[in-house]
C-alpha cells in the first residue's frame, strides 16, 4: 500500500470514531490533605475531553480525499 492510502484509511477510522464517541472521560487520583492537616484521602477527579464533531466530518474527509488521490495516482 502507498503512503498516501494508509494514511487516508487511517484518517477514515480516526473519523469515523470521532463522530460515534463525543466525549473521553479518565480520572485522576490527587491526595488532599484535611484542614487541620492529620489527615489525608485520595480522591478521585474526573476529566473530560470533549470532541468537536467537525473534527470527525473533517478527518473524515480529508482520508476520503488523500485515498481517491492514491487511486488517481496509480490509474495513471
Amino acid at each position: 500500500m502507498r503512503p498516501y492510502t494508509i494514511g487516508g484509511l487511517v484518517l477514515i477510522v480516526v473519523g469515523i470514531l470521532a463522530l460515534s464517541v463525543h466525549s473521553i472521560t479518565y480520572f485522576s487520583n490527587e491526595e488532599v490533605v484535611g484542614p487541620l492537616g492529620f489527615f489525608s484521602w485520595d480522591v478521585s477527579r474526573p476529566y473530560t475531553i470533549f470532541i468537536s464533531p467537525l473534527a470527525g466530518i473533517l478527518a473524515l474527509v480529508v482520508g476520503v480525499v488523500l485515498v481517491l488521490m492514491a487511486r488517481r495516482r496509480t490509474a495513471s
